[in-house]
């Protein structure tokens, strides 16, 4: 008996986190929108998912880089503010998300112990747009800020 309601209780904590997920607007699938967005260069990340993870959230990216090659990066932690590992970036080896509110996260990746790009991603209130405003530094030591929109698919 003992056992079944532990089984029973951890179940029910697994399904009000993803739940909890559920309910923020950053989660799902986001394709850019080009026209609406500003970048320097001509790397892309064409489509963003967020998506629950157990009790953590997973974000995983797919674009082009500065060459036109495929990109795709993967990053799962929680929106604590603390480094998780990310996957497949070349530019950072950690990333963390902050939240601020329940439309916005402030992000920051780091490379070698160094600070590569820091940003805030904000969705608007409807839920239907995305917005992430980056600053980074490029090859030749010029910041370089994007500001980048995706649609809610």
């Amino acid at each position: 008996m003992k056992t079944k309601t532990i089984a029973l209780t951890i179940s029910l904590v697994f399904v009000s986190v993803a739940l909890g997920f559920q309910d923020s607007p950053q989660m799902g699938t986001w394709k850019l929108n080009e026209a609406k967005s500003k970048f320097a260069g001509k790397a892309r990340n064409n489509t963003v998912v967020y998506e629950a993870a157990g009790d953590q959230i997973k974000v995983t990216v797919d674009g082009v880089d500065e060459n036109g090659a495929a990109v795709h990066h993967e990053w799962t932690g929680k929106f604590d503010g603390k480094e998780y590992p990310v996957t497949g970036d070349t530019s950072s080896e950690t990333r963390s998300y902050r939240m601020i509110d329940k439309h916005t996260l402030a992000l920051t990746a780091m490379k070698g112990g160094k600070q590569t790009l820091t940003g805030r991603i904000v969705v608007s209130a409807d839920g239907k747009t995305r917005t992430v405003t980056t600053t980074s530094t490029d090859a030749q030591g010029k910041k370089v800020t994007n500001v980048v929109v995706y649609d809610k698919q």
